[in-house]
């Protein structure tokens, strides 16, 4: 199987191509912001580095999130629009998952912890592959206390530091392990739909651009 992967859900710009396990083409490069100006000609050259086109692409995979609203936004319109035009099926893939598979290539005990800023981590457990706890938003002090329940746990992502700041720790997810998630995971089951574990920090404005502010009622009124 030929899948096409994408990810801008976390610190980088990533578009590969895998067929059974193997790398035929990629690009990324680590960036917060700019996601939408890039991906586009990343895909395009991962899948010209790959040969045989967009026709050969089997299935599109995409990260999820948790991870930066814009960027999740950004992959995942690119991603369903892509399978639209192609007629293809795309998966939706979880960033707390992927990062234990990078780690742990699906054996053993993995905690996948993304610092979520504001006191609070991204966190879920993984044993062998499987999820051992749901995805959560938790301050440091509740993402212990799930920790002391079981483990111990290999921790990975950008959030371990947090919990324990000596352990040595992957922080990036790999293209590799979302390949063999996106050719595993039922797309059916795993939908392209974004996963948001807390409000966006971002607010809607409260007026329209050139409307008038609201007038204060004057005291005693």
């Amino acid at each position: 199987m030929r899948v096409l992967v994408i990810d801008t859900a976390l610190e980088a710009c990533t578009a590969g191509v895998f067929e059974n396990g193997v790398r035929l083409g990629i690009r990324t490069e680590v960036m917060a912001r700019g996601h939408s100006e890039r991906l586009g000609g990343f895909v395009r050259d991962a899948v010209a580095e790959a040969g045989g086109g967009f026709e050969a692409i089997d299935r599109i995979g995409v990260t999820v999130g948790p991870g930066s609203f814009t960027g999740l936004r950004v992959g995942l319109a690119f991603a369903q629009g892509l399978g639209a035009a192609l007629d293809r099926p795309v998966v939706g893939v979880s960033t707390l998952a992927a990062l234990a598979r990078s780690a742990d290539q699906g054996h053993g005990a993995t905690a996948a912890v993304i610092d979520a800023r504001r006191g609070q981590v991204y966190l879920q457990t993984f044993v062998d592959g499987r999820a051992a706890s749901d995805p959560q938003a938790l301050d440091l002090e509740a993402a212990i206390k799930l920790l002391d329940r079981g483990g111990p746990w290999r921790l990975t992502g950008s959030g371990a530091a947090l919990i324990d700041p000596d352990a040595a720790t992957l922080t990036a997810l790999s293209a590799v392990a979302l390949a063999e998630l996106t050719a595993t995971l039922t797309p059916g089951d795993h939908p392209p739909r974004p996963l948001y574990l807390r409000a966006p920090d971002a607010t809607p404005p409260t007026r329209l651009p050139g409307q008038a502010r609201p007038v204060a009622p004057l005291p005693g009124a």
